[in-house]
């Protein structure tokens, strides 16, 4: 007998494929169970299922708060704040701003990777000093572009080292993000921040070159950058860099101009005094005329009125 014949597999069609366009229908019952998500997250700034995990504490911690090292980095600016979370909001323990850097001798440049790691380093300093700390963790004194991770002090064993979380945001958390500049910074400003260098500038390969990380803290990508333009000749240095012309700062004076700020950082990390704002009362009501005031509208008037009467005539 000859051999049966084997069916030719049937590919597998599901009714999906062959099923028409359904325009999905939001009905009353799916409006009654929309819930409205927290005002935050409709508006894209806040992550709160990372949000979550940095804020939760545990219970046999009691009061003991967990503090965040909150960085954000602006179009103008460079924000760096020490927090924690309360029920009715963030309390912000100590705070550095870019803004502030061109007292220690930054005038320009004040949103680049070196001027996130100073923003970072005065921070930390800031909040040492503040807490009485600053001579017990001095941290990295000479920024080396090595990992540093501050340790428990022979000096003082009853003060532990001041432990934070980097908060990020919704930041790209990208090799070689300004985020983690300020995280560099806050760690060699005797800080303690949870972290590992894979995300340093410099880091490739599974290892971090140091010296790469050197150059970025010390803004050399920045002086290659004006000496490229500078060679050609075509205005756009002039163009691009005019703050920096306009501040007196060269391509041989950058490396000297973060090397000092850093130094006057550490020595002076404290906020400059605020200047009271005089500002002049506001006031709605009108303020009753003199007899005199009064005596003078009147004649005003009335030499107002003979003056129409004589055009019209």
């Amino acid at each position: 007998d000859p051999p049966p014949k084997l069916r030719t597999p049937v590919p597998h069609v599901t009714y999906l494929h062959r099923m028409p366009f359904v325009k999905a229908i939001k009905s009353k019952a799916y409006f009654s169970r929309y819930q409205v998500k927290y005002r935050r997250r409709r508006e894209g700034k806040t992550d709160y299922a990372r949000r979550r995990k940095l804020v939760t504490n545990q219970k046999n911690k009691y009061e003991s708060h967990k503090y965040r090292l909150v960085v954000r980095i602006t179009n103008q600016d460079v924000i760096c704040q020490l927090a924690y979370a309360k029920i009715a909001g963030d309390v912000i323990v100590a705070a550095a701003y870019a803004h502030e850097l061109p007292r220690y001798g930054i005038k320009a440049g004040l949103t680049n990777y070196a001027a996130a790691y100073a923003t970072g380093l005065l921070l930390a300093r800031r909040h040492l000093t503040n807490l009485g700390l600053a001579d017990s963790y001095v941290g990295q004194v000479e920024a080396d572009g090595k990992v540093f991770k501050i340790e428990k002090t022979e000096l003082d064993a009853e003060a532990r080292p001041f432990k934070a979380l980097l908060d990020v945001g919704l930041a790209r958390t990208t090799t070689g993000s300004k985020v983690f500049a300020a995280l560099k910074g806050a760690c060699d400003g005797g800080l303690h921040v949870p972290h590992s260098p894979k995300r340093f500038a410099g880091f490739k390969d599974g290892k971090l070159n140091s010296e790469a990380l050197k150059d970025r803290i010390f803004g050399n990508h920045v002086e290659t950058h004006m000496r490229v333009l500078q060679e050609r000749a075509d205005g756009s240095y002039e163009r691009q860099y005019s703050r920096y012309i306009k501040a007196g700062i060269t391509a041989d004076s950058i490396e000297d101009m973060y090397r000092n700020a850093h130094a006057a950082i550490r020595k002076d990390p404290s906020a400059a005094a605020k200047k009271p704002r005089i500002e002049k009362p506001k006031s709605y009501k009108k303020q009753r005329m003199s007899l005199a005031q009064r005596k003078d509208r009147v004649k005003q008037k009335l030499a107002t009125m003979a003056a129409r009467a004589a055009v019209a005539e």
